[in-house]
């Protein structure tokens, strides 16, 4: 073959289409089920603030917007319009044992076996 027409090189899909570029008003478009991440959702008029975060993984994106299933308020759908802010977050940090469950351990350990004297 000549230079106009190279050959086709073996395994690739004949005209296939690049990946589009993500679309800079729409970053969220790109991103994928299974990611981490953080979305600042515009409130309706009349709230105290005008903003809320929605932090957590995602689960579904469309055109339609994003659903995040959240700790807190489980899984939260943000439709587009709402999106002001949004990016992918770092997964989050292993938790921590609550205060005062360390805190029984801790003491029942220093009784020596833990429960209630019965002398």
């Amino acid at each position: 073959m000549d230079a106009n027409h190279p050959e086709p090189v073996p395994g690739a899909v004949p005209d296939a289409v690049p990946a589009a570029a993500p679309d800079p008003a729409a970053p969220w478009r790109a991103w994928r089920p299974g990611q981490r991440v953080v979305v600042r959702r515009r409130l309706p008029p009349g709230e105290p603030q005008p903003y809320t975060d929605v932090l957590g993984d995602l689960l579904a994106v469309d055109d339609a917007g994003v659903t995040v299933r959240t700790r807190r308020s489980g899984d939260v759908r943000v439709p587009a319009q709402d999106i002001a802010l949004g990016k992918l977050v770092p997964p989050a940090p292993a938790r921590r044992p609550r205060r005062d469950a360390a805190a029984e351990v801790e003491g029942s350990s220093a009784e020596g076996g833990g429960g209630p004297s019965t002398s």
